[in-house]
């Protein structure tokens, strides 16, 4: 405001200044209203100055505030962008955890799983220790309550020429239980089968007459049991069948006296003594 009012009354001093001619020269007014009007120039130069120098560090204020603002406004951009980047980072590795979680969680329930049937499989183990060794302790147990073998051999065979089949059958049985890899059992195996033979089991006779040809091949009734096994297949209606053994016991045991009868059966049959003959098979 004092800016305008001295920029209206300057003018008008000098306006008065010029305007006015002495007549006989200056007045003594005149020179002081001249001294003061460059007073007043020189104060409003002096003003100026002051107001161009606050107006220039006014502005370098407002410069430097703009470049600060412009700079905190690039700073929060940069924050803003690696905040974003660190998110969508860190979405990514949560997915990435959270796929390897899923896998291990798979991985242990396979684990799971085969711990499970290998579990079952220890137990089934177990469980049939447990059952053999149950068995094999009855066994023994029975073996310490069952006469000794050659007395209940000696007896079943007793019996057996007595003529007492049923007796004989059980003693021969409780032998191939209690005793079954001596070099009786065998025999007790054929024993067995001639009785079912006597009774017409001849099914249970010819399975029990192969128990000999098949687990005791060497011992002295194989012979006989072929024999009496193509018997048996014969009286069952298996004829070729029956012959073949009865071919077989004179290959294997032509001087024998099971061969010889094995011939006189193939000649009431009508059929020759040699031929092509089946394969055995195990009834």
């Amino acid at each position: 405001m004092r800016i305008q009012r001295y920029s209206i009354i300057l003018p008008l001093l000098a306006v008065l200044w010029l305007g006015v001619t002495p007549a006989w020269g200056v007045s003594k007014e005149i020179v002081q209203l001249q001294t003061q009007v460059q007073q007043l120039q020189d104060q409003m130069a002096r003003m100026q100055r002051a107001f161009d120098e606050r107006m220039g560090v006014m502005q370098h204020l407002v410069e430097q505030s703009t470049d600060s603002v412009n700079k905190v406004a690039a700073s929060l951009t940069d924050l803003q962008s690696n905040l974003q980047k660190q998110q969508n980072d860190s979405g990514s590795r949560v997915d990435q955890i959270s796929g390897q979680i899923q896998a291990l969680n798979d991985t242990l329930d396979e684990l799971k799983a085969r711990l499970a049937k290998v579990s079952k499989q220890l137990e089934d183990m177990q469980a049939s220790q447990q059952n053999l060794t149950a068995q094999q302790a009855q066994q023994q147990q029975q073996q310490a309550q069952a006469p000794p073998p050659d007395v209940l051999y000696n007896n079943a065979l007793r019996d057996f020429n007595a003529g007492k089949n049923d007796l004989a059958a059980q003693e021969f049985s409780d032998y191939i239980k209690y005793y079954p890899n001596t070099d009786l059992t065998g025999n007790s195996y054929f024993y067995l089968a001639d009785i079912e033979f006597r009774q017409g089991n001849y099914q249970k006779a010819a399975k029990d007459y192969d128990q000999v040809l098949q687990n005791f091949p060497g011992g002295n009734k194989a012979a006989a049991a072929q024999l009496k096994k193509g018997f048996a297949l014969i009286e069952l209606g298996q004829k070729e069948e029956g012959i073949a053994e009865l071919r077989h016991v004179i290959q294997r045991y032509p001087r024998s006296n099971e061969a010889m009868q094995a011939r006189e059966r193939l000649h009431k049959l009508g059929v020759a003594t040699t031929g092509t003959t089946a394969r055995r098979t195990p009834q």
